[in-house]
């Protein structure tokens, strides 16, 4: 029996190469699945007739090339672009039957099965949907069987052979929930049956995939609201406020919110003017007390989210401690995923989820507690070519703006940062040194328009303070931007 070797190769390197972090398809970690479907085995008819040449003076011979086929796998998802993937298969059993004149019969089948190891690359495609191709190694048991009856004399009617070889494939998989994926894929597997004949079997398959330890998707809840009630009025639902007695008719009740970059627990500059106003707030009112909770979205593990947003949270805290607030009136708690307000599903809900509250005691007066703003962040969605700093005429016209804002204000300073996305192949120096440039161009350009560089500064931060996810066209274009922070004078 022989198997015909078809051309066409996988490389899993180049498909690895060009996955831009589109969406993530599925949870990062270990695990299992099932697949099922059809095989085929392309059968040599020439050489079988050839073998009979010395027996038969003509041949005619009825193939049965496809049967079922099922593989069982587990494997570990390292990152959104690359897993290794373990597992059994069994491809079927295949034969022919060839009638001889002199009369006579030759008859063979072989059954194949083994072990696999695949290194498997995956393209996301969006949040759901992925493709993915594999090359791997595979251990193949190979059982032959012949008989013949009158011309046909058979000499070794049950060979059996146990080799290595490879195998390629491609694939799609559709995730149906966090934890349960549909895949689609076909595979060839290269074999050796057991009387030295080399060839390919085809298998496709439908199946399902499941995450172990993945976490459900959160339902989206209400953000919470900011409490302004009379003293008598029934307590307020969670969360649960620290109330200072007054004797006033009314009492404040504040609640910050700050929404974090992607993996970071430092306060950006933009986000310190609001605890600037709880350090006034509290300072007005040295008898109330603050507990700060930490929150993230449900991208990791639970036991880093936790980490995370308990991070966060005494970061905050050490910003307040740091700007005069005694510890002692202060507590941080992290919450992980556990209290999401928005759909993790989406970019928008998981930044929402991205956050700090500080919940205040209350007071009974607020007259004079916000404090005049002295920074103001301007965040400008500027489109860059790859790898260029250059400005485009349409982003001078509104930087252009900017300049005769500065030129009639001449005591206000600005700061100009530049944030990249995680740009495929660049490493993060690279990505580090093109914001540092393409900061510096809207400087250069504020300048050009006739502001004073003294009054200017510019700060690269590459990819490090990602604003949305990079695993989707519009995510990357919110990280590539430019920020302008203009210092007031005090």
């Amino acid at each position: 029996m022989k198997f015909v070797r078809t051309s066409g190769t996988l490389s899993l390197v180049a498909l690895a190469a060009i996955a831009s972090p589109i969406a993530v398809a599925a949870e990062l970690g270990w695990y299992g699945g099932l697949g099922v479907g059809v095989s085929r085995a392309y059968i040599d008819d020439d050489r079988i007739r050839s073998e009979l040449s010395g027996v038969s003076l003509s041949t005619s011979i009825d193939d049965d090339d496809r049967d079922f086929g099922f593989k069982l796998y587990g494997g570990y998802k390292f990152n959104k672009n690359f897993a290794l993937e373990g597992g059994y298969f069994n491809l079927g059993e295949f034969g022919f039957t060839a009638n001889t004149t002199p009369t006579g019969t030759y008859t063979g089948s072989g059954k194949f099965q083994g072990l696999n190891l695949d290194l498997v690359g995956i393209l996301p495609v969006s949040e759901k949907f992925s493709a993915f191709g594999r090359v791997g190694y595979i251990y193949t048991e190979t059982k032959d069987t012949f008989s013949g009856t009158g011309a046909v004399t058979v000499t070794n009617p049950n060979p059996e052979k146990k080799e290595g070889n490879y195998k390629y494939g491609l694939g799609l998989q559709y995730d149906l929930t966090q934890a349960l994926g549909l895949r689609v894929e076909w595979e060839r597997y290269r074999v050796n049956d057991a009387v030295g004949n080399k060839g390919d079997i085809d298998m496709a398959l439908i199946g399902l995939v499941y995450t172990f330890g993945a976490k459900p998707a959160p339902r989206a809840e209400t953000p919470p609201p900011v409490y302004v009630a009379p003293v008598a009025a029934a307590p307020a639902p969670a969360p649960v406020l620290v109330i200072v007695p007054v004797a006033r008719t009314q009492q404040y009740c504040s609640i910050l919110d700050i929404q974090f970059e992607i993996n970071q627990s430092t306060v950006q500059r933009e986000s310190e003017e609001k605890l600037d106003k709880v350090v006034t707030f509290m300072r007005k009112y040295p008898d109330t007390t603050a507990v700060i909770e930490g929150h993230s979205d449900e991208v990791g593990t639970t036991a880093d989210n936790m980490r995370l947003s308990q991070s966060r949270a005494e970061g905050a805290v050490s910003y307040l401690a740091t700007n005069g607030i005694d510890r002692s009136r202060l507590r941080a708690v992290g919450y992980g995923e556990t209290r999401p307000i928005a759909d993790n599903s989406t970019e928008v809900g998981k930044r929402l989820n991205r956050r700090i509250n500080a919940i205040i005691a209350c007071a009974t007066d607020i007259a004079g507690i916000a404090p005049i703003p002295t920074r103001t962040t301007m965040a400008m969605d500027m489109e860059f070519d790859t790898d260029s700093a250059n400005i485009r005429q349409q982003d001078r016209d509104e930087l252009s703006k900017v300049a005769n804002f500065l030129k009639a204000n001449p005591r206000v300073t600005a700061t100009v940062e530049g944030h990249t996305s995680n740009q495929q192949g660049a490493s993060p120096a690279q990505a580090m040194q093109l914001s540092q440039r393409r900061a510096e161009s809207v400087v250069n350009a504020l300048v050009n328009f006739g502001v004073d560089r003294t009054r200017l500064s510019a700060a690269g931060f590459g990819d490090t303070r990602r604003f949305a996810y990079n695993t989707s066209v519009e995510g990357q274009q919110e990280n590539r931007r430019v920020n302008i922070i203009l210092d007031f004078p005090s």
